[in-house]
């Protein structure tokens, strides 16, 4: 296997010139640099990549972090960050923090010490003094962040009206709200596009809402008590679609039909929702876009490319399936 001493010998220059053109810093005379590259074609050199990242502090890699890779809109995520990240030569590495600040710190140190390349959060532990000392290039993604990290996210509280109108459009008279995480900017904002629509109706109180963590198990404990204490709701918007399958399978377990007695909207159009039965009405959002966004937008701020645009909202859109007696 030819080494860089292989490469300079043949190309009549010294080591440290062949170093400064697989490198790309320094200059570098034409007449030498076609050289050196005619010399690393002849010999097939390649060049050691462990050594030019330490020279570089550059491993070509970035870190996604996600709350809980049990949530298929995660796996989608990833795989859509995984693609670009493959077409521009970048490694992904996939950190799942278990919705725990602690793991979250954990891997951030490990991994500030092996030179990654930049960061793709789709979590919300980190305050923003610690996101201003990170000072390492960083995309947020279906999270709010601090106002200098970009952003990828979907139109939220215009989803949650979507599906708030959808359910009163199709006959219902009491509709609950199955929401996420407290203090979770996604989470609000899905929260606020349903009181925006049912808090001044005559049969609304807040405790037509119920924490459901984004959990299925939680939020199917939640639709029982709800439907405990309420029994007349015939409708339910869930926050994510995981939430939205929770209530169902509850509803199922108790005989309540759907959608012919109540009839449940989830968010996120994950696939699972067209393998549950009745299939899932949802508000859709563009996973996979969001997740070849982040990831090109990363790589640009890496490659410290300008951007022409940091803060994305995507478009949703509201998919009728079994869940709702959509005409």
């Amino acid at each position: 296997m030819a080494t860089i001493r292989d490469v300079s010998k043949l190309a009549g220059v010294s080591v440290a010139t062949v170093s400064r053109v697989i490198n790309q810093k320094g200059y570098v005379h034409e007449d030498t640099l076609q050289r050196v590259h005619k010399a690393i074609k002849l010999l097939n050199y390649v060049p050691n990549d462990v050594a030019r990242s330490l020279s570089k502090k550059s491993t070509k890699t970035i870190a996604l972090f996600v709350p809980d890779i049990t949530n298929p809109f995660f796996n989608e995520l990833a795989l859509a960050v995984e693609k670009v990240t493959q077409l521009y030569g970048y490694t992904t590495i996939l950190c799942n923090t278990n919705e725990s600040a602690k793991i979250e710190r954990q891997y951030i140190q490990n991994l500030k010490q092996k030179y990654i390349d930049g960061f793709i959060m789709a979590t919300n532990t980190l305050t923003e003094e610690e996101i201003d000392q990170l000072d390492i290039p960083m995309v947020a993604v279906d999270r709010s962040s601090t106002p200098v990290v970009p952003t990828v996210t979907s139109k939220n509280r215009d989803g949650a009206h979507l599906a708030v109108q959808a359910l009163l459009q199709q006959g219902c008279n009491k509709i609950a709200h199955i929401r996420g995480p407290k203090g979770l900017w996604i989470a609000e904002e899905r929260c606020q596009g349903y009181l925006d629509l049912v808090e001044n109706m005559p049969w609304f109180t807040p405790k037509l809402i119920a924490n459901g963590n984004f959990q299925l198990k939680e939020a199917a404990e939640a639709a029982k008590k709800l439907f405990k204490e309420h029994p007349d709701i015939d409708g339910v918007f869930a926050g994510n679609d995981l939430m939205a399958i929770g209530t169902l399978r509850a509803l199922q377990e108790h005989g309540i039909r759907v959608p012919d007695q109540v009839q449940i909207i989830g968010y996120d159009g994950i696939s699972l929702a067209e393998m549950v039965y009745p299939e899932l009405s949802t508000v859709s959002q563009s996973i996979y876009e969001m997740g070849m966004l982040a990831a090109r937008i990363l790589i640009k701020k890496i490659e410290q490319i300008h951007l022409d645009e940091e803060n994305h909202q995507l478009e949703v859109k509201l998919v009728q399936r079994g869940t709702t007696r959509h005409g």
